[in-house]
């Protein structure tokens, strides 16, 4: 262990304790220890998903308002290009009903022979690994930590 490091053990300790703060559990144990968690839908992305097709399809019906301006249809007559926004909602129903997914994370543990560096190796969702790194003060391999001017 380094002179301001961690040991392996307490960094397993954090790890789990990450883990189970953010509904992981221990699916598979051995030199990999496997995590699987319910990533649950948003709200907020719901209604994100909602207002960005909105902004889409006004965009489209001003391309085809501009492009079909003398367009005349046999039953409805002149079309209203903009109620295509209507359909905006519709994504957010999509993604509410299929939100929610379950995630799995891969976590490996290693020291070098001197127990003076621990390597720790994660795979799974980029968002989640990130959310970890800031969380447990983790850096990447080869990274140095600046701080910054405005502290």
């Amino acid at each position: 262990m380094a002179k301001e490091g961690k040991e392996l053990r307490q960094q397993a300790g954090e790890i789990m304790a990450y883990m189970k703060a953010n509904n992981y559990e221990v699916a598979e144990a051995g030199e990999t220890i496997t995590f699987k968690g319910l990533v649950a839908r948003s709200t907020s992305q719901a209604f994100f998903l909602v207002f960005c097709t909105a902004i889409g399809m006004a965009s489209l019906a001003l391309v085809l308002q501009i492009q079909f301006q003398d367009l005349e249809l046999p039953l409805i007559g002149t079309p209203n290009w903009f109620l295509l926004t209507l359909v905006s909602p519709y994504a957010g129903i999509y993604y509410w009903q299929s939100g929610d997914r379950i995630d799995d994370m891969k976590v490996k543990l290693a020291t070098n022979d001197d127990e003076t560096l621990n390597e720790i190796t994660i795979e799974g969702n980029d968002e989640e690994i990130d959310r970890m790194w800031r969380t447990l003060e983790l850096r990447e391999k080869g990274m140095v930590k600046v701080e910054g001017i405005l502290g």
